[in-house]
């Protein structure tokens, strides 16, 4: 849903990888090594859905990857997060609302959507109960 397909790419002028997705415009990432710049694109990502979150925006969905792409992988709290935003906007949810049905403040619930904050997940998964969604966890082998 949130694995984002990401496009290195080497730029001789200056040297370095950028890295670029298809998917999250605003999302930009940029190393010396292909290795630091995609640990490095997880960073931009979550800064990325920050700022589409901020915007009130929708987080957009994973699209599938093509050639020349790698997928990343970004912190579980962080899908959590993009999916409670989508699903307020998509159920047309307030934070004051999903607030007063959570016995929390509104403060509280700006935090459940800050990607920087570590929120429990149990918090994040509550509130997306609250909305209808469930949470499931899969833990898979990656190919060497």
């Amino acid at each position: 849903m949130f694995n984002y397909a990401v496009k290195p790419e080497y730029d001789p002028a200056t040297e370095s990888w950028v890295v670029t997705c298809r998917d999250l415009p605003l999302f930009n990432s940029v190393s010396f090594s292909i290795d630091d710049a995609l640990l490095e694109a997880v960073d931009g990502a979550i800064v990325a859905l920050s700022i589409e979150i901020d915007a009130r925006r929708p987080v957009p969905i994973a699209s599938q990857p093509e050639e020349g792409e790698y997928v990343i992988h970004l912190p579980v709290l962080v899908v959590m997060k993009a999916a409670l935003h989508n699903a307020m906007i998509s159920t047309g949810t307030r934070k004051s609302d999903l607030a007063r049905t959570m016995g929390m403040k509104g403060p509280q619930i700006d935090r459940l959507l800050d990607v920087c904050h570590s929120s429990k997940v149990e918090t994040v998964e509550l509130a997306l109960q609250q909305l209808n969604r469930t949470v499931q966890i899969s833990v898979d082998n990656v190919a060497a």
